[in-house]
Order: C-alpha cells, then structure tokens, then sequence
C-alpha cells in the first residue's frame, strides 16, 4: 500500500481546499508516494511523536495539527518545531496533518463532540460560502435515471438532511453529427430532434471533477453538454462549529459536570450562569471564539469551545453562558475520529494511536 492511499482518501472527505487560508495542511514531510509501512495517529506532532513512530516502525504520522503553520527560513534544530521535523526526515517519517479541513467537516471533529454530549441533529454553526457549484446538463429521455443515479453516488444531490436532490424539466435537444460522428440517437448529417431532460444538481466544489466524470462515463452521447456554475450559497454541510439540542433540557451545574468529566478537564472556565436549564447547545473544537456571534444567533444556551481571552468573555453580555473547556481537551477525541474514518473505508487498516499527551497546559 503506498501512503497516498490513506491521504488521497482523507482528502475526498476533508478537502485541502476547504481548509483556512492561515492554515497548513496536508504533507509537512515525506511523499505520498512512499510505500506505507505503519500508521501513527496523533493530535499534534513533536519530537516525542516521532520518537514513538521510530518505536512503532510508523513512517507516516498523521496529525491533527500541523507542526509547521508559517514558513521556515533556517532549520538548524534550535526550537522544537526544527528538531521535530529533522527528526522525521532523518527517519524517512512522512507528517500529515489534517486540522480546519476536518473541522470543517460535517462527520468530522465538531459530529464526534456532537455524539460524546448525546446532541441530537447537529447542524453546522457557521457555514461556508463560494464552496457549492451547479450542474446542468442534458440527457435523452430513457437515459435520465441511468445519468441522475450515477451523478448522485459520485456525491451530487445532497442538501442538508436531504440526497439525491435534482431538478428535472422536458424539452427537446438538436444537433446535426458530422461525418466523423458517432451518434447514439439519429443518423450522422442529418437534423435530429431528441426529447431530452435537464436536469440540475448541486454540487460541492471538491466533488465536481469526479461528478463531471461520473456524468461522462454515464451519458450516451459522445459529446456530453454541460453546465457549472459557482454558487454564492452557505453550505450548510462545510463550515466552522455546530449546534443542535440535547433530548432533554439539563440543569447548568449537571451538564456542567457532565462535560468535565467527558473531556477529563481540569478546569471549566466559564461566565456568568445565566440560563439554570441547557437545551440548545453550541460548540467548536480548539479555538473558536469567533464564533460566539454566530452561536448567540442560534439562540444557543451555552457555548463551549477553547482558547477564550479575558476581555473575549464579557462579549457573552448575559446572553449565553460560555465555556472554555481548554483547546486540548475539545480535540483530543480526533485521534480515535481519524482513524475510525480510515478503518471505515479500509477495514484492514490497523493504525497506531498515539499514547503521548501532548496538551502543553498543565493544571495545579
């Protein structure tokens, strides 16, 4: 197996394209093209990481994190991010990481918080724009089910909670083959007139070339019209942040204790107990005090996330509770995410799970 047969998988599910613009995933080290000897699955790589993969006999490292998040001018092993890297290149040690992609996932880190809290219909908080395209494209009459069935299990079609979406109209296409032609329907130098359906689909930007490949691979025509175009739309499957509803409400203290002892934290930092009952819930995973407006929109009773500033937190202005559960201790389930994804598509995958704690913030 070469490595590029786990990481081209990822990449179908959590996109490099849909990762942040201040962000660096996909290969830190190595080459995709490496034959894949052993896995090792971490939240952040250091120089303890790679030591474990030595250990293991791992040559890929996939990582939540990435070690690298802004260009390197000297690597001379002076701070731990150079150690760490030469470390791995001297043990041919391939790092990839897979972070805002995956958070921004709809199955991805936020869905895994979603199941640890019991949270029913999860949505996504903040969704992404200019990440959705339509297709439009033509197809006789008796070859419209044959070309709707095959854009849909390339992914076209899915709006929110709901698949295989299309919009179908009849009208009629034409078109004179030349004498190098090979049509499926008429005679090549003459006018033919072929009931046809249109139909459109939506389809996620990262999708589309494989959906433009499915439609060719399942039309007749040798020559297949098509159509996309770049929506402006929120994809409510693509973004930052979820938020759904608890079965039933719960007291603040309960759900309170429930999340420190879910996510093993030493401390919840939290403002003002506003809301004694929790129903509707917010969260991100890692850092995401950015989202606070959108989570106040949602009219979401509490927000949990890491990295809240001091003056950051007056900005719940008594309208909702937040709690700042620690970046660490949101994300540190991703490791056991990642590889049920793997293990998913190929069962015969068995990777490691690193045992090394890597939260750099200690509690007394």
């Amino acid at each position: 197996m070469k490595i590029s047969e786990i990481t081209d998988y990822l990449e179908s599910i959590a996109p490099l394209s849909s990762q942040e613009s201040y962000d660096n995933c996909g290969f830190i080290t190595g080459n995709k093209n490496w034959d894949l000897k052993k896995t090792l699955i971490s939240l952040d790589c250091t120089e303890a990481v790679v030591e474990e993969a030595i250990r293991e006999g791992c040559n890929l490292i996939i990582a939540h994190h990435p070690i690298v998040f802004s260009g390197l001018k000297k690597i001379t092993g002076k701070n731990y991010v150079e150690r760490t890297l030469i470390k791995a290149i001297k043990n041919d040690i391939a790092i990839y990481a897979i972070h805002t992609n995956l958070d921004n996932y709809q199955n991805g880190v936020n869905k895994r918080i979603a199941d640890l809290l019991n949270i029913n219909n999860p949505k996504v908080l903040s969704p992404k724009k200019n990440t959705l395209q339509k297709l439009i494209t033509f197809v006789p009459i008796d070859k419209a089910d044959q070309v709707r069935n095959a854009l849909f299990a390339a992914g076209a079609g899915n709006i929110g909670n709901y698949s295989e979406v299309s919009f179908n109209a009849k009208g009629t296409g034409t078109y004179i083959g030349n004498e190098n032609s090979n049509p499926a329907y008429g005679t090549k130098g003459e006018l033919n007139q072929e009931p046809e359906v249109k139909i459109e689909v939506l389809v996620s930007s990262h999708t589309s070339s494989s959906v433009v490949k499915a439609l060719i691979n399942a039309h007749p025509y040798e020559e297949v019209a098509y159509d996309i175009f770049k929506l402006e739309n929120k994809n409510d499957s693509e973004g930052s942040g979820m938020f759904g509803e608890l079965s039933k409400p719960m007291q603040i203290e309960d759900f309170l204790a429930e999340i420190k002892t879910t996510f093993k934290c030493g401390v919840i930092r939290h403002t003002d107990l506003v809301n004694q009952q929790i129903k509707r819930v917010a969260w991100c995973g890692g850092s995401g005090s950015f989202l606070l407006p959108a989570a106040k929109s949602v009219k979401a009773d509490i927000f949990i996330t890491g990295d809240f500033k001091y003056h950051e937190f007056f900005d719940a202005e008594n309208e909702i509770i937040i709690a700042d559960i620690g970046h660490y201790e949101s994300e540190q389930f991703t490791i056991e995410l990642i590889a049920d994804l793997i293990t998913k598509k190929i069962p015969t995958f068995a990777p490691c799970l690193s045992r090394i704690n890597t939260n750099p913030v200690k509690y007394f």
